[in-house]
This record gives C-alpha cells, sequence and structure tokens, in this order.
C-alpha cells in the first residue's frame, strides 16, 4: 500500500514537473540561465562579462515577451552602469571581477544600436515616451560621435574611437543593424539613417571574397573606395558575420543581399555546415555549426522557425542567435 502510493507520488510530481517544463518558454528558460538579478546579461562563452549587445538582445526580448518589469531592470542597469555621461553612448564591455570593470570606456556601436531599438520599441509597446525620449539621445549621440562620409559613403564606425586610420578605416558589417535604422529613420525623419541604410547595403554587396563570395567578420574600406578584408582579424566569415543574414532578413526577408548566403550554405548538408571559412586559404572550421548558427541558416534558407528550445548546450551566444531569429521570423 505504502509503496503503491509513493509511485504514484512519485508518478504526480513527474507529471507535474513535465507540465511545467511544458509551460516554459523560451525567454523564461534565456532569462533563467543569462540574467542576473540586478539586470546584467552575463556571456557564459566569455567569462561571465557583459557587453552593450547582450543588454540590447535582452531588451529586445522583452519588449517582443511583453515583460516589462526585466526590461526596466534591463534597461536601468545598463543605464547606470554603462552609460558615459559625456558623450551619451555606453561603454561596450563590463567585467564584474575586474578591479575596474569598465577597463575600455569605448563604445560598440551594435551595442548602442540595439539599446536604443529596444527603447523605441518599448515606447511603442507600452506608451511610455520616457522610452522614446531615452532612445532619441542614444540615436542622436550615434550620428554626433560615430557616423562620418568617407570614400563617397555615410558609415557608422564600429565605435567612437580606434576604427579610423585616415587612409583607411575598418568596419563591422554585423554592426549594420538594418531593421533597427530603418525604425530610427522612421522615427527621426533625419535623412541620414537613410543614407546609412543606402551605403551600408551597398557596401554589403560588394563584400564578396574568396569561394563563399561572402563579407568577413572585419572589412577595411580603404579612401579609393576600395575594401578588403581587415588585417587586424583572421580574414573569416565567422562568428560576427553570421548576423549580417539575420538583419538583412530581419529588415527584408525579399532582399537580394541573402542570395551569396544561401548560395553557400545550400552546398552543404545543414549538420554539416562548417561554422567559418578562411576567404583568403579556403580553410574550414575544423567542427560544424553550433544550433545558434544553424538558426541563423534556418532562418536566411527560408525554413519554418518555431519557437527556440534554450538548451543546457547553448552558451549566451548561441541562445541569443536562436531568440533573435525567432524575433526576426516574426517581424518583431
Amino acid at each position: 500500500m505504502i509503496l503503491r502510493l509513493i509511485t504514484a507520488m512519485i508518478a504526480m510530481t513527474a507529471l507535474l514537473f513535465t507540465s511545467l517544463a511544458q509551460a516554459d518558454t523560451a525567454w523564461a528558460a534565456y532569462k533563467a540561465r543569462f540574467l542576473m538579478p540586478d539586470g546584467r546579461i552575463v556571456d557564459t562563452g566569455n567569462g561571465n562579462v557583459s557587453h552593450t549587445e547582450g543588454q540590447g538582445y535582452a531588451m529586445l526580448m522583452a519588449v517582443a515577451s511583453n515583460d516589462k518589469p526585466t526590461f526596466d531592470k534591463l534597461w536601468q542597469w545598463t543605464n547606470s552602469h554603462l552609460k558615459n555621461k559625456e558623450t551619451g553612448l555606453f561603454y561596450w564591455r563590463y567585467n564584474p571581477v575586474a578591479p575596474n570593470p569598465i577597463a575600455d570606456t569605448n563604445d560598440a556601436t551594435d551595442g548602442d544600436a540595439l539599446i536604443a531599438w529596444a527603447l523605441l520599441k518599448a515606447q511603442q509597446k507600452w506608451q511610455d515616451n520616457n522610452y522614446g525620449t531615452a532612445s532619441d539621445a542614444i540615436t542622436q549621440a550615434l550620428v554626433k560621435y560615430t557616423v562620418i562620409d568617407y570614400a563617397g559613403y555615410k558609415v557608422m564606425l564600429p565605435g567612437q574611437n580606434g576604427f579610423n586610420f585616415n587612409t583607411r578605416i575598418n568596419l563591422n558589417p554585423s554592426y549594420f543593424i538594418f531593421p533597427a535604422w530603418q525604425d530610427f529613420a522612421k522615427r527621426s525623419y533625419l535623412k541620414v539613417w537613410q543614407e546609412l541604410l543606402r551605403d551600408a547595403q551597398t557596401l554589403t554587396g560588394k563584400m564578396a571574397w574568396g569561394e563563399a563570395q561572402l563579407p568577413t567578420d572585419w572589412v577595411a574600406l580603404a579612401a579609393d573606395g576600395s575594401l578588403s578584408p581587415a588585417q587586424e582579424w583572421p580574414p573569416r566569415v565567422s562568428y560576427d558575420a553570421i548576423r549580417i543574414p539575420l538583419y538583412i532578413y530581419w529588415q527584408n526577408p525579399q532582399s537580394p543581399l541573402l542570395q551569396p548566403w544561401r548560395q553557400w550554405w545550400k552546398q552543404f548538408p545543414r549538420q554539416q555546415t562548417p561554422a567559418w571559412i578562411n576567404v583568403v586559404n579556403g580553410e574550414r572550421a575544423p567542427y560544424n555549426m553550433n544550433a545558434g548558427l544553424l538558426a541563423v541558416r534556418d532562418l536566411t534558407m527560408g525554413e519554418s522557425i518555431a519557437e527556440p528550445q534554450i538548451t543546457a548546450q547553448d552558451d549566451y551566444y548561441a541562445a541569443s542567435l536562436k531568440m533573435l531569429v525567432w524575433l526576426a521570423a516574426k517581424g518583431n
């Protein structure tokens, strides 16, 4: 009798936990893995540091999930710990165990733009003008400190400092967040955002090297307008560049800029797609794409995108890519 009772209790407990797991959402799983109680997102693949990129990603996820309390916690931590009061931009990296958590006072313009974009979406969803005002201040600072005219193009540098060498500038095409820039253009009616969109798309179309004919993670734009893989980084189509088709699709799923990515990836069975390729010597990664990279591949290739499963095997970046792909597929 007692044994039957214990067996029944175990079965009921298992059923309860199964129900809870099924009721759980990707956003809840993401928060459980990467959100600290104070509102900081930790990069589990990089010593649990935090980046403006991660704060912006999570703020976008919170808006899409209609989770205002978490959004406010994320924004308050970001604004109080990473805000550069002199420029209105944000320190790009925070290391909680370092004597000075902000050792590098430079910004990263993808993180700045993601935060501003999330704030704009928050204003639209929750009708709080304070969010819109904060977003406008960030976008104005981005234009003031990081947007330049160079080689006949309007470009946004990857950060305020360290990327302009006069005879060339270094660009990161995965920082061209097309859907955010498009929304900033609609919000402000400033011509600069339309010019940035136009010229970044033109440049992206010209970034085609090696057998893949794709952009590398970092690209040098010379004063004469020529493009080449930037000399300071390996000439790879890798973990940064994977976000290029994500942002292209997010703005325009029919963009012709997606075609080179499709041409490259369709050569490989899905589970045997190399994680990166060196465009100079053709070397391919000795390992295949993880689940996060595959999510971007699936989106680009037109596969059906369901709510992701955030697993114990997913580090911060893989889980973030899964979540962002889901938002892009839904048009959020």
